[in-house]
């Protein structure tokens, strides 16, 4: 991959654009909570060459809810239990909306 390439993937919310120290400072958090919301399986850094942590903005976002309720008092195992049923949410009602405009027939209006 060149720098060319690198640059244009900094859109993408998947790309592991940030250090593990990166993302801690973005989410003002330490780096030992990186590691435990990984430990607790809520997401999963790539790796770079040297075999350091990269992560994604979206795992940011993900990390960023998490810390929000560990902060109001929920123990970390449960708050990433939380984030993920409320991620596996969200995905099953886009599913749902994209499915429900497959089956409408043309002409219906779209429910809001």
């Amino acid at each position: 991959m060149t720098a060319d390439d690198s640059f244009g993937r900094l859109d993408d919310d998947d790309y592991p654009a940030y250090t593990m120290g990166r993302a801690a400072e973005m989410l003002n958090t330490t780096q030992g909570f990186l590691r435990a919301i990984g430990e607790a399986r809520l997401i999963t850094p790539l790796r770079s060459a040297g075999g350091h942590r990269r992560y994604s903005r979206y795992q940011l976002r993900i990390a960023a809810r998490a810390r929000e309720l560990v902060d109001g008092g929920t123990p970390i195992e449960a708050a990433c239990r939380i984030v993920i049923l409320e991620d596996q949410l969200e995905e099953a009602q886009r599913i749902n909306a994209e499915n429900q405009r497959d089956t409408e027939p043309p002409g219906m209006p779209t429910s809001a």
